[in-house]
């Protein structure tokens, strides 16, 4: 079998390095800065959007408090719905799995708090592509409550309610 120079030449690079050349970068604090930093309010977001557009449950997961709550308007039913941390992670893979998902943050609408507890308001839009022919696309704003217990710890979601309308 013949191998690739390139290939040979990276992995010989990593063992020296001592890294994954393909995994992304790692600042000091272990986030990856590449695809949001939750140290920051506008990196949690960034973070957010990273986990959704690659289906990524474990930093999904670590975006959300132990004590998560999310919430939204049944329109169908007429009734407003809420569930946990452990019920949100389930929906999430479940969706993570069955769709492709495009979401993009819009405008930051209102945003209140301090260093370690905010909330902020923002606009959304989010396709959800079932398959070719079965998109769903949705407007809204999204209520974020954030809280992180010091100024070095990540921002992590302790409720979330979904204002839109579909």
């Amino acid at each position: 079998m013949t191998r690739h120079p390139f290939f040979g030449g990276v992995a010989a690079l990593a063992v020296l390095v001592g890294c994954n050349p393909f995994a992304p970068s790692v600042n000091q604090t272990g986030s990856t800065t590449q695809f949001g930093d939750p140290h920051t309010i506008s990196g949690y977001f960034q973070a957010f959007q990273y986990a959704y557009q690659f289906r990524d449950t474990i930093l999904y997961g670590s975006l959300l408090a132990p004590n998560f709550i999310f919430s939204f308007h049944d329109y169908n039913q007429g009734i407003d719905i809420q569930w946990g941390r452990d019920d949100e992670m389930r929906a999430t893979a479940l969706l993570f799995q069955s769709t492709t998902l495009t979401l993009l943050w819009g405008d930051v609408l209102d945003a209140e708090g301090n260093p370690t507890d905010s909330t902020v308001t923002r606009a959304f839009s989010l396709d959800v592509t079932f398959n070719e022919g079965d998109i769903e696309h949705v407007n809204g704003k999204a209520v974020f409550h954030l809280q992180r217990p010091t100024l070095s710890d990540l921002w992590q979601a302790v409720s979330w309610q979904d204002e839109s309308t579909f």
